[in-house]
């Protein structure tokens, strides 16, 4: 890798002028796009947290004392009509987050005073919390270890590449004007690594999302006991600074103990284990985790057990955790049961089950770094719920542990319903051959599930970025049936690709519902209108989408949406939608409809009209705006879904 130098920055060539404000604006409207920028610019050795705080300061410190004349080469001359790259402001503060993310990434002069943006940032000032964002995917983790592995200048070529989109001879002129002495030579070693733009934009490297989790907190309080004491504190600040050093403990990639009592102990313990027999589910009522038996090649890894444990008890700062909303990510109560120990593609991964969540801890096969720790809610998940969880992904793809009663897994694409299903393999211990992940970004041409299938039926299961994947279902809310049925197959392949708005919100059951079919008013087919609801293993936060798609699209509009609603759910099975349709012939309507038991609908508002019966047609302009009343069989009103 060739090495690459931050110089002072020439004079520039006199370009826009920048006052306080424009730039103020410009980095308030963009201030979470500049913080990724940065964030992802500044080195993987700072940690994250420490990355995290830098990055804010750094952003915050991108303002000019007063008016300023940008670089002419790399800041418009005015407004352009095009957005943020349009606008100097914008190109000013970006320019000023470059040049001081790569003076932050400089190695320490003996000598020479260090610059302010090679300190620990004085503000923002978070005392008592570790900061960091989500954790992201195999791909997310893949990329930051081979971005670490660049230089300053090549990492800052290679992001302002991917999340800017800076053509090479304009990144070139950004890349000295923030003082790099060979532009040229960074974009090169940048063009060494796979251009991977989408994962840039991923939770992962969002550091205005973030997760926190407190300081060693024992450690905390002896610190403020030794202030009242100096000569107690010499002894207690040298106890807590002679950590273990490099490679792996027994504990692994653990936090330092906090406490000693018995259940703790007993939590911690790999031969406390619970550990179900192979044929326990034979015989058994119940179609849930809890008779899941103990299944993969390292089961008996005493030491790796034992990692698995004590990273759950008490992560270390080096470690990924994430958990889907609404779960816990505290220790088990007790010792919990056993899933699945063994390697799964390059990594060494352990599933176990404290009767509420799953957690899966993993760790590299080589080296000691790059820990991650994942929970999910479990708890009530039996049959379809219980059939299959995540043991990991690379490269897009997934794998899955199915339940043991699972005969039969293959991989489906939901957009295409008559092109049939591809078996996966099930090897021995349960385990898929890797699945290709749906992907749902940009153009969305396919949305591939996981079809299994035992004793009671086929299922079908869509990865959402969490390690339970959500269970598909079709029809009425009341009696929701399989999806995997040739027909319910048909009528969700238009919709698929509305999954992706639901991914990492814990999501545990999607149902797709066509509540109703609508004459269009030209007289060309009838159009569609189908309502789908995720439910939430947390039980509130319940995402609900009326769609409209007219006769021959190919995929259709999501025209209204609410969370926290009853709507199309078993509580309350109904739901009011509409939406402003364009006639071949160029003429604007409203068209609105309910399911079963809409007695009549009205609009008002900047459109007026009313019809008997669950749908309604009325003339109208564009961008008009309409509210939407219905009135139920039983008298009740219902409103449309906004």
């Amino acid at each position: 890798m060739q090495s690459q130098d931050v110089a002072p920055r020439p004079a520039p060539p006199s370009g826009a002028v920048v006052d306080v404000e424009q730039a103020e604006a410009a980095l308030v409207e963009h201030y979470p796009r500049l913080v990724r920028l940065a964030y992802l610019m500044l080195p993987a050795g700072l940690g994250r947290n420490r990355r995290v705080l830098t990055a804010h300061a750094l952003t915050q410190r991108a303002l000019p004392r007063g008016r300023a004349t940008g670089d002419a080469s790399v800041i418009p001359a005015q407004q352009g009509g095009g957005g943020r790259d349009g606008d100097p402001g914008y190109a000013f503060v970006r320019l000023q987050v470059v040049r001081t993310t790569l003076e932050a990434g400089l190695p320490l002069k003996r000598r020479a005073w260090p610059k302010r943006s090679q300190l620990p940032p004085f503000l923002p000032l978070v005392w008592g919390l570790r900061l960091f964002p989500r954790s992201g995917g195999a791909d997310e983790l893949a990329l930051e270890q081979r971005l670490s592995a660049l230089s300053g200048p090549a990492r800052a070529a290679y992001v302002l590449r991917g999340l800017e989109k800076l053509a090479d001879p304009r990144l070139r002129q950004v890349l000295a004007a923030a003082g790099v002495e060979n532009p040229a030579a960074a974009l090169e070693e940048a063009s060494g690594v796979e251009a991977r733009d989408a994962l840039l934009d991923s939770p992962e490297f969002d550091a205005c999302s973030l997760q926190a989790r407190p300081t060693d907190l024992m450690r905390r309080r002896q610190h403020l006991k030794a202030a009242l004491a100096a000569t107690a504190a010499v002894a207690v600040c040298g106890a807590l600074l002679a950590l273990p050093g490099d490679g792996w403990g027994p504990d692994g990639a653990a936090a330092p103990s906090y406490a000693q009592n018995p259940a703790a102990e007993a939590a911690l313990d790999p031969a406390r284990l619970a550990r179900v027999a192979p044929a326990a589910w034979e015989s058994s009522a119940r179609t849930d985790f809890s008779v899941w038996p103990a299944r993969g090649g390292l089961v008996d890894d005493t030491a790796l057990l034992r990692r698995a444990l004590a990273v759950w008890a008490r992560p270390g700062e080096s470690v990924r955790v994430s958990a889907a909303p609404g779960t816990l990510s505290g220790p088990p109560p007790g010792p919990p049961q056993l899933l699945f120990a063994g390697d799964v593609d390059q990594a060494r991964v352990v599933l176990l089950y404290d009767g509420l969540r799953i957690a899966r801890y993993a760790e590299p096969k080589d080296g000691t770094g790059g820990a991650a720790l994942d929970f999910a809610r479990a708890d009530g998940a039996s049959g379809a719920e219980a059939s299959a969880v995540v043991l990991g992904r690379t490269d897009g793809n997934v794998r899955y542990l199915t339940a043991p009663w699972v005969t039969k897994a293959a991989e489906r694409d939901l957009l295409k319903p008559s092109a049939g299903a591809m078996d996966l393999t099930l090897s021995a211990d349960g385990s898929t051959s890797p699945l290709t992940g749906a992907t749902g970004t940009g153009a969305c041409t396919s949305w591939n599930v996981l079809q299994v299938e035992d004793a009671s039926g086929t299922r079908l299961l869509s990865d959402l970025g969490e390690l339970i994947p959500a269970h598909l279902t079709a029809g009425r809310p009341a009696a929701p049936r399989e999806a995997a049925g040739a027909q319910n197959l048909r009528e969700w392949a238009p919709f698929a690709c509305s999954l992706a708005s639901m991914r990492s919100q814990g999501v545990r059951t999607v149902n797709a519902w066509r509540y109703a079919g609508q004459p269009l008013p030209d007289g060309s087919g009838q159009a569609t209108w189908m309502c789908t609801r995720a439910d939430t293993w947390r039980g509130g936060g319940p995402r609900v989408m009326a769609q409209f798609r007219t006769p021959g699209g190919t995929y259709g509009a999501v025209v209204a949406q609410a969370e926290n609603s009853p709507a199309c759910g078993p509580r309350d099975p109904h739901v009011l939608a509409g939406v402003l349709w364009k006639s071949g012939a160029g003429t604007w309507y409203l068209l609105a409809a309910g399911g079963k038991g809409t007695a009549s609908v009205e609009a008002t508002g900047g459109v007026r009209g009313s019809a008997a019966g669950p749908l309604l047609t009325v003339r109208t302009r564009q961008g008009a705006r309409a509210e939407l009343k219905g009135t139920l069989t039983d008298g009740r009103d219902i409103t449309g879904l906004r």
